[in-house]
């Protein structure tokens, strides 16, 4: 994606940066898709490129605000994103502690 132009008018203004928010919703679906499947190396390449999302978006918008509609529209992108942020974290708790036994030198639970 590429920075909106800040010539755009208040409504492309808008749709640009909910664009942003939907593609840093799609990754984290996608993160969540790979994390219920163990694909831990593909969580976090997608986690990195949320974070370019996320740089972009804060480039993009500045001190732009949306408009209430749009406001209303980003607040449920956020919540979505926020449950699959936790369903992942949930998912990644045995992998982490995996990786703690592993870094500790300790041999890998019986129970996983």
């Amino acid at each position: 994606m590429h920075a909106p132009d800040s010539t755009l008018s208040p409504t492309a203004m808008n749709n640009a940066l909910l664009q942003y928010y939907e593609a840093i919703e799609t990754a984290s679906h996608e993160m969540l898709e790979a994390a219920r499947v163990g694909d831990w190396d593909r969580v976090v390449k997608l986690e990195g490129a949320c974070a370019v999302l996320i740089s972009q978006l804060k480039h993009a918008a500045g001190d732009y605000r949306l408009g209430s509609e749009e406001a209303q529209i980003k607040s449920r992108i956020m919540q979505r994103i926020l449950l699959n942020d936790a369903e992942i974290r949930h998912l990644a708790e045995p992998w982490l502690e995996d990786l703690d036994q592993m870094l500790a030198g300790q041999p890998r639970s019986a129970l996983h």
